[in-house]
């Protein structure tokens, strides 16, 4: 008999007591990846597109102040150099961040280095916010440093932290989420930088300081939500916190299953500290997810999704688009990779990890193809322009459908609790470097290679697209045990063919 009927209908019925309890606990894992969320893959996309409204208010700022020191204005190509430096560092601060993520994550836990990471950003707006009256683009360059250090850090720990602290069979759509705040920051910063908001040449240093505010609400809301399960339980070895922790996000769900999971990954890793970024490289039983996360997170910047951006401009002018309305073309370039993260973390659940990677890849593939050959044909046939404009909406829609948020998934589920911090810095230093490289070469490409520039990025996706096909096994709904499981026999076979079978001493190694 339900306890409704045993109070006989009369008086308040502790059944909405219940209700209003498991409601809000279901609430906390939200919160939890709004607040991990805003401070963290935000800032990567915010500050990634912040910088290129004002770019000519800078230049003119840079010129001026060097003007006033030394009473010569500077060359134009002095001015380009200068501004390539300002653009540049921000990946170098990336860079440095993915390095330090790991050693955070380890010594301090996965929320508190969430929050201290708030540090390098908030030195990024007070120098960046304060330049212009003190007369020093000096300032802007190293605040491009610390905004880049304060991304580099939280695109490696978010999506960690993400991905130890939801269920199982939420673990695809709650860690992807990551690249859905970063398609947010992305759209926001094209939107704040707009000339009728921050764009304007007397605004523009509040503009680059703005990145204060999103940090500003996760020190406000991050506090006060759960740690990581896993951290609290395998790192740190406290039991207690493990499950109160867990309590508070999953609400009244049956907690057995997921603590025997936990604690057969503690029994398997104790006695064992993290493992060094070269350790990892040393590791034979973790070759092929080393091999994956590196061609995976290579592949992400190598795929010249970003140099679809570097044409836009281009492209909607010949369209006839006015000048003064391409910004906002641009914006709904945004919302589209906006619009596929959303639409992936729904689905990724239903649809598994390696289907939507390996989609991705091939329609871009072919994206690649249709829009070498609309370029080449721009100047001949009226249409072909529209033709251009549809195949960069296209491309980076396909690239959000799987590559853009995937990626950011495997480390947590391919690596264990020792090993996930190397593979988090291992993958955010790639995406890093492979961002300054795509940077660096890129108008080296497009001059040698014209209208067929895109000829590097097609075969990028598709020796991707073949990995994937091949190698990549599906996650969904697995535990890292049986994800390990299934490299092991690979691994394992590698293993044979580098250390042959030396006789019956081995196999006594392997008694129970």
């Amino acid at each position: 008999m339900r306890q409704e009927e045993k109070d006989g209908g009369g008086g308040p019925r502790p059944g909405w007591g219940f209700f209003l309890q498991t409601q809000l606990q279901a609430r906390i894992l939200i919160l939890t990846v709004c607040a991990a969320g805003i401070g963290g893959t935000f800032q990567y996309g915010y500050n990634l597109t912040i910088i290129n409204a004002p770019t000519m208010h800078i230049q003119k700022f840079v010129n001026r102040t060097w003007l006033e020191r030394t009473g010569h204005a500077l060359e134009g190509k002095m001015i380009m150099l200068i501004w390539s430096f300002i653009v540049s560092v921000y990946p170098l601060g990336g860079f440095i961040g993915a390095l330090l993520a790991g050693p955070m994550a380890i010594k301090l836990g996965r929320k508190k280095s969430l929050l201290l990471n708030n540090l390098f950003v908030l030195i990024a707006a007070l120098l960046s916010g304060l330049s212009r009256s003190a007369k020093s683009f000096e300032m802007i360059m190293m605040g491009r440093v610390f905004a880049g250090i304060n991304s580099g850090v939280s695109m490696n720990i978010q999506p960690m932290y993400l991905g130890e602290s939801s269920p199982k069979k939420l673990r695809g759509a709650v860690t992807l989420t990551s690249a859905c705040f970063t398609a947010f920051g992305l759209v926001m910063g094209q939107v704040v930088g707009l000339r009728e908001i921050l764009g304007s040449e007397e605004m523009w240093p509040l503009l680059l300081a703005s990145n204060a505010v999103p940090s500003a609400l996760q020190l406000i809301a991050l506090p006060w939500l759960p740690e990581s399960p896993r951290y609290l339980l395998i790192d740190q070895g406290d039991k207690e916190s493990c499950i109160c922790a867990l309590q508070r996000l999953r609400g009244n769900s049956d907690l057995t299953s997921e603590m025997e999971e936990m604690l057969a990954e503690q029994a398997a890793t104790k006695e064992k500290r993290a493992k060094r970024l070269w350790e990892l490289f040393r590791e034979p039983s973790l070759r092929w997810q080393l091999i994956t996360i590196i061609v995976l997170s290579s592949a992400m910047q190598l795929c010249g999704n970003d140099s679809m951006y570097f044409y836009a401009s281009y492209v909607f002018q010949e369209a006839r688009i006015p000048y003064e309305k391409i910004q906002y073309v641009v914006i709904g370039m945004g919302c589209c990779e906006l619009l596929t993260s959303v639409t992936c973390s729904l689905f990724i659940e239903r649809i598994g990890r390696k289907l939507l990677v390996l989609g991705g890849y091939s329609l871009m593939a072919v994206w690649a193809i249709v829009f070498m050959v609309a370029l080449s044909q721009q100047d001949q046939i009226s249409w072909m322009p529209y033709l251009s404009m549809a195949c960069i909406f296209a491309y980076i829609l396909s690239f959000g459908i799987g590559p853009a948020g995937v990626t950011g998934i495997l480390p947590t589920e391919l690596f264990d609790q020792m090993s996930r911090p190397a593979a988090y810095m291992i993958c955010g230093s790639l995406i890093w470097l492979m961002l300054s490289l795509i940077g660096l070469l890129f108008p080296f490409i497009v001059e040698g290679l014209g209208h067929f520039c895109f000829v590097p990025f097609f075969m990028v996706c598709v020796c991707t697209s073949v990995y994937v096909g091949f190698f990549l096994p599906e996650t969904k709904g697995k535990s890292l045990m049986e994800i390990t499981e299934e490299f092991n026999q690979r691994n394992l076979k590698a293993l044979t063919r580098d250390q042959p079978w030396k006789g019956p001493a081995e196999i006594k190694c392997t008694m129970l």
